[in-house]
């Protein structure tokens, strides 16, 4: 799919560019095309090197927070809720174990644990499968709930908004987590009706009405806010939760007894490595996507969705976001690229660059997730895991867009 993309935007910007040269006479736009790889490939460079302290520090947060007991503790917390959900799944096997780890690892950030779980997750699962090349209920949940992307660490976010220059690089945590949870609990209804699972049930009410409640909550004191001292509260909120969440961490490892500084080190040795490794595909994605734009192709498609917008009588501030969006289910380092381009573009503090921001916090990639998971255990028949999927991602996309007109409309 990637591949797919990838050429698409090449091929397309060289005929938009072919039509311009020779049915407009615009005899610039092929230099316009040039300049852009090469000012692009460049930007994209930079960035990457920009990013390696930032990441640094953050994945060393992060690797005391995976040895302090973090994962563990959300493991415990959620097992009874899996119990339920999962039904298929006899108690304390060892597929529910590496799911919660994958979720748990996932919610804190942790992308290179969780992976590696979620693929053991799919295995377990498999060995209770009755039809090895068909998805089972259990595995269809399970990767839906990857795809809706519960994040509470939207780490990369906040990095990329800082090099970008943001003012306040964390003022969109709020809006990404109220939007996860819209993605989430868009893909497990969707699951649940395909499935008929029982929501009712009085554990699974107990942790949806506990989560609900929580982000109703929040939307409850942010409602009661203007718009400036809700931008306000907002990042004061998220500043006290992540350092609070980062202390509790070292805390937490202190605790137990585990040096926290070696862990802290060993952590960060991975962020320049991180910065280096994603280089080419920054590159490969900023480049193809630069051209498209230079060409003309992209503001073709957007004044047409701008065109049928107006006609509706809807703000269309949203559109300029919306390359990030319809990126998001297909491609992790695409989505990334748009959402770059679209902050370098209008700038990491505009409606758009916010817009970008929490699209890309709100959701996973969806047929990325399908091929490493399913892939892994040969699974053909994926049944109705792709649709539920997409409609977590539509349900994460527009909360995405309603929440940020909200704070920063």
């Amino acid at each position: 799919m990637l591949n797919f993309i990838w050429i698409f935007f090449f091929l397309t910007a060289f005929a938009t560019a072919a039509f311009k040269l020779l049915v407009l006479g615009d005899t610039k736009v092929f230099s316009e095309l040039m300049n852009a790889m090469f000012s692009l490939s460049k930007t994209a460079f930079e960035i990457s090197l920009g990013l390696s302290g930032v990441l640094a520090l953050w994945l060393g947060i992060m690797k005391i927070g995976e040895h302090s007991g973090f994962i563990d503790l959300l493991t415990k917390a959620l097992n009874p809720l899996f119990n339920r959900l999962m039904p298929e799944i006899p108690k304390n096997h060892p597929a529910l174990g590496a799911m919660v780890m994958n979720i748990a690892a996932n919610m804190l950030g942790l992308d290179n644990a969780a992976t590696p779980m979620g693929i053991k997750a799919m295995q377990e699962m498999q060995t209770l499968n009755p039809h090895p090349e068909r998805a089972s209920d259990a595995q269809i949940l399970f990767l839906v709930l990857n795809t809706s992307s519960v994040t509470l660490f939207p780490v990369t976010i906040f990095a990329y908004r800082k090099q970008l220059g943001a003012a306040n690089p964390t003022d969109v945590f709020i809006p990404i987590l109220i939007a996860t949870y819209m993605s989430t609990l868009t893909g497990l209804l969707a699951v649940a009706a395909v499935h008929k699972l029982n929501l009712l049930d009085k554990v699974v009410l107990a942790y949806l009405g506990g989560i609900t409640a929580l982000v109703g909550g929040i939307l409850a004191y942010f409602a009661g806010l203007d718009q400036a001292e809700m931008l306000q509260q907002s990042a004061l909120v998220s500043h006290v939760i992540l350092f609070s969440l980062i202390v509790s961490f070292i805390a937490a490892a202190a605790f137990k007894g585990l040096n926290a500084y070696e862990l802290f080190v060993e952590g960060a040795k991975h962020g320049f490595q991180t910065a280096i490794t994603i280089i080419p595909y920054l590159v490969a994605m900023l480049v193809a996507f630069g051209v498209f734009r230079a060409s003309g192709a992209l503001e073709l498609i957007t004044d047409g969705i701008r065109l049928l917008v107006n006609l509706a009588g809807i703000d269309n501030r949203f559109i300029d976001g919306l390359p990030t969006a319809l990126m998001k289910p297909f491609s992790g380092s695409g989505a990334r690229a748009m959402m770059i381009d679209t902050m370098q573009t209008h700038g990491a503090d505009s409606f758009a660059g916010r817009l970008a921001s929490v699209v890309q916090g709100s959701t996973e990639t969806t047929f990325y997730v399908l091929a490493v998971y399913f892939g892994a255990v040969n699974i053909k028949q994926i049944r109705h895991a792709a649709a539920c999927g997409i409609i977590a991602d539509l349900g994460g996309i527009i909360s995405a867009i309603l929440v940020t007109y909200w704070f920063f409309g």
